[in-house]
């Protein structure tokens, strides 16, 4: 434990439960309805309506090898390479063995998946995958589709609900062990104002931290806030380092800032050619993939055009695919595009890379279990070790899916105790002698954001990075002299906390790639272009009792164990022979 947390107001009320999930996306949401199916006591706590998440915005689909042929070693192979060498493979056996299984209980659930005339899951080709393998819903909506499911499963299954609530700070024992959350309710809630669930079981699913750049693919409430709170709560992240821009989001003019339309690799998947303002297509030759290679380097390939030609953005041409398809296959994009002036049938489409995924997050093991006792991740806001230094397409949605289902086990076989949720005596206030973090101002979030994407986005070095860990030192440092000089600019409220919780993120974000001085995956270093396999191991942070980061390497490519005398998570899935410890090197 730090002994840090956010100011903020006491707690003015309590609900006492067995588990508390704290995300509303596909990671959230399963591991809920897994956790009450087996009659555990479970609350839902989500920052805004139960269906406002990542999930939903998700286009291409979900990866499972449920195609005929394809097999799940061919699913380990593809994500070995995207990962760059990083991956624990451990962790990605468990994911393409459990993966189809995980799918079918999805499609039990509620989900439906495009279908071919026969019957059959349709499927697709996203980049770095050899195969279809990709099921999706509406077409490119397949995140509404699967969010719709599961928060319908939630509404029948009567779970308790706390919606537009921002989750503060996590509650511990004397022994440091989680024992719920505290979190403020906006107004429109079941309750008002902060409270606390109190619950030894506390399952962050709180998704990503785009909104720390200035132009990304996640929506509004991608703060970074449970990578933030395991942080005070003393809990380790890993891989920070490693954010995914996507390389076809479009574009709509320089200096567009906040939430940007993606233009689905799926499209790509389908055919799509990307061009130059020419109409050349610069993929060729390249990698054996083209368009479809691994998302960091079509990110990186697009960039590099940019920058030698000038351009503010490439394009996407699909203009062959002709009326029909386009509405019937990506109604989503379709729309999207035509709503900014674009119409991808009759011209290309103008793309630039942005934030987009975090490969990284707090660390767990193959049970979701983090290095603080009964807290648990799950999603993007977890590091399992599944995406190495870069995310295969569509694979976010399965290891959700996957992980949610081992962390609700995990929790449903723990130690259970005799005594009923309300007769439980967990304090609802942090203890005394916790200290607060001094909040930024509201208007503190555009600077952080702009600061992150001239230093730490699609390409890096040693003098951007410095600069920009320079300057977010100086927006703490602001923001502890003004809680200093009184009376405070930023009161204890959403955009502070947010503020606040994005700053932590970015300065542990910026002092990994300080740290790692190579290119690998999704961290491009201009001036460390090639891959040091002398790096070829994990960057774990924890933060100090000043909330700065603390880094550490460790000894090699896998996961040290989340607890002290634990055994590292060995037991393969069976069905699987081993793979070579080092995943071939990117074309």
């Amino acid at each position: 434990m730090t002994g840090i947390r956010l100011t903020a107001p006491a707690p003015g009320w309590a609900i006492d439960a067995d588990v508390v999930v704290v995300g509303s996306g596909v990671a959230g949401l399963t591991t809920a309805l897994r956790c009450a199916a087996a009659g555990l006591a479970t609350v839902v706590v989500t920052k805004a309506r139960l269906d406002d998440g990542s999930t939903r915005w998700a286009q291409g689909g979900i990866a499972a090898a449920l195609g005929e042929g394809d097999t799940p070693e061919q699913h380990l192979d593809d994500t070995l390479v995207a990962g760059a060498g990083l991956c624990d493979e451990t962790a990605v056996r468990t994911l393409v063995t459990e993966g189809p299984d995980a799918v079918r209980r999805l499609i039990d659930t509620g989900a439906h998946f495009d279908t071919t005339d026969t019957g059959a899951i349709a499927l697709t080709r996203e980049g770095g995958h050899h195969r279809r393998r990709i099921a999706h819903a509406g077409g490119d909506a397949t995140g509404a589709e699967i969010s719709r499911a599961l928060v319908g499963a939630v509404r029948s299954a009567a779970l308790r609900i706390i919606e537009n609530a921002l989750v503060l700070d996590l509650l511990t024992d004397a022994a440091g062990r989680a024992e719920g959350v505290t979190l403020h309710v906006m107004g429109e809630g079941q309750h008002d104002g902060v409270g606390a669930v109190r619950a030894p079981a506390v399952v962050l699913a709180t998704g990503g931290m785009g909104q720390v750049f200035s132009a990304t693919t996640n929506p509004p409430v991608s703060t970074g806030d449970g990578v933030a709170l395991a942080l005070r709560a003393g809990a380790e992240v890993s891989d920070l380092e490693f954010v995914q821009f996507h390389p076809t989001v479009l574009f709509l003019g320089a200096g567009s800032e906040g939430q940007q339309p993606l233009v689905s690799e799926a499209v790509r998947g389908e055919g799509a050619h990307l061009v130059d303002a020419s109409g050349t297509r610069f993929m060729l030759g390249q990698h054996e993939l083209a368009e479809l290679a691994p998302r960091d380097i079509v990110a990186k390939a697009i960039t590099r055009q940019m920058h030698l030609q000038g351009a503010e953005h490439m394009y996407l041409d699909a203009r062959h695919f002709g009326a029909a398809m386009w509405e019937q296959r990506f109604p989503t994009i379709l729309a999207a595009c035509r709503a900014h002036g674009i119409d991808p049938v009759t011209e290309p489409v103008p793309v630039a890379p942005a934030a987009h995924y975090a490969s990284g997050g707090v660390r767990t093991d193959l049970r979701g279990r983090t290095t603080v006792p009964g807290l648990y991740a799950c999603g993007e806001v977890a590091c399992t070790g599944v995406h190495g230094a870069n995310r295969l397409a569509s694979n976010s949605l399965l290891e959700g899916l996957v992980f949610a289902e081992r962390i609700a086990a995990d929790i449903v076989d723990g130690p259970r105790t005799d005594a009923a949720p309300a007769s439980r005596t967990v304090p609802a206030v942090p203890p005394a002698g916790d200290r607060t973090v001094p909040l930024l101002t509201a208007e503190s979030r555009t600077g952080i954001q702009r600061v992150m994407s001239r230093g730490a986005g699609v390409i890096r070095s040693a003098d951007g990075l410095a600069r920009a860990a320079d300057e977010l030192e100086a927006l703490r440092g602001a923001a502890a002299a003004a809680e200093e000089d009184g009376p405070k600019d930023a009161v204890p409220g959403v955009e502070a906390w947010e503020a606040t919780n994005l700053l932590l993120v970015a300065q542990v974000l910026v002092a990994a790639a300080r740290e790692r001085e190579e290119t690998r995956g999704c961290h491009w270093r201009e001036d460390r272009p090639e891959r040091d396999d002398a790096w070829r191991r994990h960057l774990v942070v924890r933060a100090d009792q000043d909330l700065r980061p603390v880094v550490r390497t460790t000894d090699t490519s896998a996961f040290p164990p989340v607890r002290p005398g634990d055994p590292a998570d060995s037991a393969l899935p069976a069905g699987l022979p081993n793979h070579p410890a080092d995943a071939p090197e990117e074309p």
